[in-house]
């Protein structure tokens, strides 16, 4: 199996490409992918025999000269091979963060609703918030730039890092194909997500440059 990874400009997608990722996902349809396509920059997409399994928007910048990776939105199929897609897809995102920020150490952030979706932080470190770690100064300084940038500061809570409503236009959509692994103390940080109501719950960590060498490089 392989596994077919293109990145492009997200004003190059076309209404029927917006139909096809729709059709795939069960939490995002044409309307909010739309609204993604006009918000983020680069389009990711991860086909297998030409059929598509999954996507992702993002963007690369720098937040108060900090270089960030912000993944506007992940969808993955639930399909057998979801885990080799959703990869496909971050190597992908590494491999453009390393050619647009060689030698530097880069922030990755997203908005969750479940914890299957932090699979997609396998790679990283420092993870804010985290079970047993008081965020404080610094760390809690770093989700209130991203509750900003996402365009969710009105309903954010810097102590749980918890978008109370109006959280989900984008988010990772990734459900895991082993859902007894995950960590109870994980699956904790979600407590106060209220899905039905729009809610969602910022999560950031880092990749050290020497670790972003070996995770972008082909």
């Amino acid at each position: 199996m392989t596994i077919q990874v293109e990145t492009r400009d997200c004003t190059a997608l076309t209404e029927a490409e917006l139909g096809e990722m729709a059709s795939i996902s069960g939490s995002f349809d044409v309307e909010g992918l739309a609204f993604a396509k006009e918000r983020w920059v680069l389009c990711t997409s991860a086909r297998i025999d030409g059929e598509l399994r999954g996507f992702a928007f993002s963007t690369l910048e720098r937040i108060g000269g900090t270089p960030c990776v912000l993944l506007g939105l992940i969808s993955v199929r639930r399909d057998d091979d979801r885990d080799d897609v959703l990869s496909g897809l971050m190597n992908e995102e590494y491999h453009r963060a390393l050619m647009a920020f060689p030698d530097e150490d880069v922030v990755v952030g997203s908005r969750f609703v479940r914890p299957d979706g932090l699979e997609v932080f396998a790679e990283l470190t420092d993870i804010i918030p985290r079970p047993e770690h008081r965020a404080v100064g610094e760390e809690r300084a770093w989700g209130r730039r991203l509750a900003k940038r996402f365009a969710v500061d009105g309903h954010y809570d810097e102590k749980s890092f918890v978008v109370a409503t109006g959280g989900q236009s984008g988010y990772i959509h990734h459900e895991s194909s082993n859902p007894t692994s995950i960590d109870p103390d994980v699956a904790a940080l979600f407590t106060g997500v209220d899905a039905a109501a729009g809610g969602a719950i910022i999560v950031y960590g880092w990749t050290m440059a020497e670790d972003l060498l070996k995770l972008g490089s082909r």
